[in-house]
């Protein structure tokens, strides 16, 4: 699957911040993570291009998506870990 990256400035309202991540998770691994949504982009930070920050950003296809993805998404354990998903511009 193939995800185009786009920067938040191009959808400010449709981009969710997904944080608390395991630091295994990757960009592909993220977007797999909201596989049932409208994702057009996924984008794990990561501390000169190696190790994960242990967060990301979603891009979806349109805000009622985000708000649906961080409804039903936060809080989702992986591993042992409990995602935080919340707006990336809250208003």
């Amino acid at each position: 699957m193939a995800f185009i990256f786009r920067t938040p400035s191009q959808a400010p309202n449709a981009t969710a911040f997904v944080g608390n991540l395991p630091f295994t998770v990757n960009d592909e691994k993220l977007a797999e993570l909201f596989n049932g949504y409208s994702v057009v982009s996924a984008k794990v930070i990561t501390q000169h291009g190696k190790r994960s920050k242990g967060f990301g950003f979603v891009e979806f296809a349109n805000e009622a998506e985000k708000n649906r993805a961080i409804q039903e998404m936060n809080e989702y354990s992986v591993g042992e870990r409990k995602l935080v998903v919340k707006s990336s511009n809250p208003s």
